[in-house]
C-alpha cells in the first residue's frame, strides 16, 4: 500500500464555526458521492490534517496512523453517498469514520489492558454495542474487497483516488493505453462498491 501522508493545507475545519455557518465540506462529499475525483482531492486537502491528528491521538504511532488515514479515505470515497448533511456536518461525519476505523485497529491488536482502556476512553460518545460491532468490521471489509481486485487494478485505484495520479501517469506506470486505464479504474470502483454494499 502506497503511503498517503496528510497535507498541511486547511487545518481549521468547521470546529470553530457557528451552527448557522455553511458547511464547506458537505457539497464536496455530495460531489464525491457522484464520483468526482477533483472534489475528492479537495476534500482530502481540506480534512486530512485533522483526520490524521485524530488517528495519531488514538493509535499513538505515526506510520500506522498514515496507513489508517489511507484506509479512511477509501471508505469515504466508497461510502460518501451515505452522508446526510441534515444530520451532521461533513467534518463531524469524517471524524466519526476515522474514530470507528481506529477503534477497529485497536481491537485487532493483541489483547492488552491499555488497549482495552483506550477503547473505553476513545469510543465515540453514545456509540451503541450494535453500532460499535458494525464499525469494527469496516476495515477488514475494505481490505477484503481490495483483495478481490487484481493486484495491478488495486494499485491503479489507489494511485488514482488516494495519490492523485493522472490517467496519463497511471497508463505510463502500468504500460497500458489511457482508455484501458480509464476502464480499469471504472470497473475497479464498481467492484469495490458492489463488494462493500453486499
Amino acid at each position: 500500500m502506497s503511503e498517503l501522508r496528510p497535507q498541511s493545507g486547511d487545518r481549521q475545519g468547521p470546529s470553530g464555526a457557528g451552527a448557522a455557518e455553511p458547511d464547506p465540506l458537505a457539497p464536496l462529499l455530495s460531489r464525491v458521492a457522484s464520483g468526482d475525483r477533483e472534489a475528492f482531492r479537495q476534500l482530502y486537502s481540506a480534512s486530512s490534517a485533522k483526520l490524521f491528528g485524530t488517528a495519531l491521538r488514538m493509535l499513538g504511532n505515526r506510520a500506522e496512523s498514515e496507513e489508517a488515514l489511507q484506509e479512511v479515505f477509501v471508505r469515504i470515497w466508497t461510502r460518501a453517498h451515505r452522508y446526510d448533511a441534515g444530520r451532521a456536518r461533513g467534518m463531524t461525519w469524517m471524524i466519526a469514520v476515522t474514530r470507528n476505523h481506529c477503534i477497529d485497529r485497536l481491537r485487532a491488536r493483541p489483547a492488552r489492558t491499555e488497549d482495552a482502556s483506550a477503547l473505553e476512553t476513545l469510543a465515540a460518545p453514545g456509540l451503541s454495542p450494535e453500532a460499535s460491532a458494525i464499525a469494527s468490521s469496516e476495515a477488514r471489509r475494505i481490505a477484503d474487497c481490495f483483495g478481490q481486485l487484481e493486484p495491478d487494478r488495486a494499485q491503479a485505484v489507489r494511485g488514482a483516488y488516494l495519490d492523485g495520479l493522472s490517467y496519463e501517469a497511471l497508463s505510463a506506470r502500468f504500460a497500458v493505453p489511457v482508455n484501458t486505464m480509464r476502464s480499469w479504474l471504472r470497473r475497479g470502483l464498481m467492484k469495490l462498491k458492489d463488494c462493500l454494499e453486499a
